[in-house]
């Protein structure tokens, strides 16, 4: 059974840091793209950063210039760097593991960790 386990969640203060960290029990560098979602209370799911299998990624305008997501293929661990946190990015964050192979979507999630900014 695939499980993907985040990490590194907690309390910040705006402008800290916190480095969030998924490690997966698949292979991740076997064609799956990585991303980061997170959920505020009240609002909906919304993806903030992805990498794909050759390293490009993508981000959120919201987080762009302050998070940064990378892999480690070896390790099976996908990371979120969270620079200068704003109160608004309080919220739970996911992991997520997407491909498509053989004819069919793979999609696995992990159960999440809660991120609070707030001085």
């Amino acid at each position: 059974q695939v499980q993907l386990v985040e990490s590194g969640g907690g309390l910040v203060p705006p402008g800290g840091s916190l480095r969030l960290s998924c490690t997966a029990s698949l292979n991740i560098g076997n064609g799956y793209v990585m991303m980061w979602y997170r959920r505020a209370p009240g609002k909906q799911r919304e993806l903030v950063a992805s990498i794909s299998n050759d390293g490009s990624t993508n981000y959120a305008d919201s987080v762009k210039g302050r998070f940064t997501i990378s892999k480690d293929n070896y390790k099976n661990m996908v990371y979120l760097q969270m620079n200068s946190p704003k109160p608004e990015d309080t919220a739970v964050y996911y992991c997520n593991a997407d491909r498509f192979w053989l004819g069919r979507p793979y999609s696995y999630w992990g159960q999440g960790t809660q991120v609070t900014v707030s001085s």
